[in-house]
């Protein structure tokens, strides 16, 4: 769980409210009239939990957060699965597997295929922000959730390109117990890390809201099914060729070729390179959606990632 908050931060950088207008300017229309009360009472939610607890906010929907350092931020909450209290961090989403580390790349690496750029962009474990909460099943997000969030409990969803708000037919829903961002900093994400297998990161047993292990094992190829066991999260997974991938959503490698169902990376993936280079590595090795070989389904290959804390 979410550390629990037992004070309200001052908001000073909220100054810019003009709270005798009720909340019904336009200066501020993406929040709620509830949220407007108690930002300008001066108070801070850090989390959807809290905003659930504290606040007693039961409906899903956009909600502005802030950090321990006063940046506020807007994200979705998930009020309703698994009892709720949800924050949205980030959202990987391949906006052109044919362009192979390319603009747009975020998760693994926008400057090309590179062995001197072993980390490729580090996004997996540094600051930086990028996207909104409203694009997010369409582009790559990170808010500054994903590090100021304390959390244990962690959700990943697989939508589909749909309205946020809307929560139809996600591809699967699972959650888990672990300490995400901190132990993505410990299991570097970047070329030449360490071997196959051996220097895996942990891989943690998921719980199901929607699917199942065997629904999981049927997204991907044929060849990429005798590379995994369903039913695991697996952090920092590392191929034939050193290069490290970011996570395996679902599954827990018990062989190499893990390029062809982990996700996000570094900047250097040698063989056939840049094929392997991007976000969703190399789903399309057999072509793309083909659901043959290695390659993976449309379904999972075109289905956005959020990661959500709790």
């Amino acid at each position: 769980m979410v550390d629990t908050i037992t004070h309200h931060s001052s908001l000073p950088s909220l100054s810019f409210f003009d709270c005798g207008d009720n909340g019904n300017t336009g200066t501020h229309h993406h929040i709620t009239s509830h949220q407007f009360h108690f930002l300008c009472a001066g108070y801070a939610p850090r989390s959807c939990k809290q905003l659930k607890d504290d606040f007693n906010v039961h409906t899903d929907g956009l909600y502005t957060l802030t950090t321990a350092d006063g940046a506020v931020y807007q994200t979705f909450c998930d009020m309703t699965t698994a009892g709720g209290g949800w924050t949205l961090v980030a959202s990987v989403h391949e906006n052109n597997l044919y362009g192979k580390c390319t603009v747009g790349d975020r998760w693994s690496s926008q400057q090309g295929d590179d062995p001197r750029w072993p980390e490729g962009d580090g996004n997996w474990a540094n600051r930086n922000v990028f996207g909104t909460a409203e694009g997010a099943t369409s582009d790559d997000f990170k808010n500054p959730g994903y590090y100021d969030i304390r959390a244990e409990d962690v959700s990943v969803w697989h939508p589909k390109l749909l309205c946020l708000m809307k929560k139809n037919n996600p591809t699967f829903v699972f959650f888990f117990f672990f300490f995400f961002f901190f132990n993505v900093k410990r299991f570097q994400v970047k070329f030449n890390v360490g071997g196959c297998i051996t220097n895996n990161g942990p891989s943690i047993p998921i719980i199901y809201d929607h699917g199942s292990r065997a629904t999981t094992t049927h997204f991907y190829g044929p060849s990429a099914r005798t590379q995994f066991d369903a039913g695991y999260i697996t952090f920092r997974a590392i191929n034939t060729e050193r290069a490290a991938t970011a996570i395996c959503s679902g599954t827990k490698p018990k062989g190499c070729h893990i390029e062809h169902f982990c996700i996000g990376g570094g900047g250097h993936f040698p063989e056939a390179r840049p094929r392997q280079c991007g976000d969703f590595t190399s789903f399309d090795w057999n072509g793309y959606g083909s659901h043959n070989s290695w390659s993976a389904s449309r379904q999972i290959t075109e289905a956005a990632v959020f990661l959500f804390y709790r």
